[in-house]
């Protein structure tokens, strides 16, 4: 019969071997932040989620519901996430320290995604035909965090109107289209792709119409913000909205600027190899592609990511470059 001695040495060897092992698992186990379930961003990152774990070996990621742009930003900045979805003119903003952020984020990104459109909606029978009139009316900006609320805020400062013109609430996709459909806000901003799930829902079940900027407006957005660009949506792109104008901004994948290198040109590679099936799985058709990453050209992409631009630039010589 084994001593007891002995067996305490047994057991502790299994448990320092379990504590090794937990270890080296934790070690490459990974998140990326996304945003609330009802929008874009949560889909899309856990299908890069899985792609990524499916084809790096030893790497196992999932994905976040979190805040959105502004909390992903500082999570990779503080290596609480190795990857986040933020809109491309809050990256900026953590760039370079402005509000909301208390200072310069040391962050960088790996590639553009797609065109983010910030989506003013009211309900179809409101009197409120223009920006310039929810002066005074209970707006829903966008969750604390979010880029939404960044977006919402830049936007209506670039046409005059102060957040405090407006009495603005703080709420999430969920709760902005909730609050529409029981009447208890006059106006809602969802800042996501088109038939972004949240709004595609509302449509369904109230009658809805997504405010259209002027030609006038979107050129004062874009002297005031230049990363935002026009996006004219057809008609019927949700359940009886019209045709309207917007302004967007690109999304893109932020790292952390000390990111190993060849992690960040693994990461993009595996990504722009598997494309397609990214796309068709979440139906977002505007997913950039490797011709594309030069659409990011106000900030500087991760070394990483450079690597694979040069290397597919060299193979495809007809392909823009940044």
């Amino acid at each position: 019969m084994m001593s007891r001695l002995v067996q305490k040495g047994m057991v502790s060897l299994c448990l320092a071997v379990t504590l090794l092992f937990s270890h080296l698992s934790l070690a490459d186990s990974y998140t990326i932040g996304t945003g609330s379930q009802s929008g874009t961003y949560y889909p899309l990152g856990g299908m890069l989620a899985t792609v990524w774990s499916d084809n790096i070996p030893d790497f196992d990621m999932r994905a976040e519901v979190t805040a959105a742009s502004v909390e992903n930003v500082i999570k990779v900045a503080l290596h609480k996430q190795l990857v986040g979805i933020a809109m491309e003119n809050v990256v900026l903003q953590a760039h370079e320290g402005h509000k909301p952020f208390p200072k310069p984020m040391d962050v960088s990104v790996l590639f553009a995604l797609y065109p983010n459109v910030v989506q003013f909606i009211v309900p179809a029978d409101s009197d409120i035909t223009s920006i310039k009139q929810l002066k005074g009316k209970k707006v829903s900006l966008g969750a604390a965090g979010s880029g939404t609320r960044v977006s919402s805020i830049n936007i209506l400062k670039a046409l005059g109107i102060s957040e405090s013109d407006v009495d603005g609430q703080a709420l999430n996709y969920s709760a902005t289209t909730s609050a529409l459909a029981n009447g208890q806000i006059d106006a809602g901003v969802i800042v996501g792709s088109l038939k972004v799930g949240a709004i595609t829902e509302l449509a369904l079940t109230r009658d809805i119409r997504i405010l259209s900027f002027t030609p006038e407006e979107l050129a004062e957005i874009s002297a005031a913000y230049p990363y935002y660009e026009r996006i004219d949506a057809p008609t019927g792109i949700y359940k009886n909205v019209k045709a309207f104008s917007a302004p967007a901004v690109w999304n893109v994948l932020v790292v952390n600027k000390d990111m190993d290198d060849e992690m960040a040109y693994e990461l993009t590679k595996v990504a722009f190899e598997n494309i397609n099936k990214i796309r068709a799985n979440i139906g977002l058709a505007e997913i950039s592609d490797s011709e594309e990453i030069h659409q990011l050209t106000a900030f500087p992409l991760h070394p990483g990511t450079k690597k694979f631009v040069d290397e597919y630039t060299k193979s495809h010589p007809n392909t823009q470059t940044m």
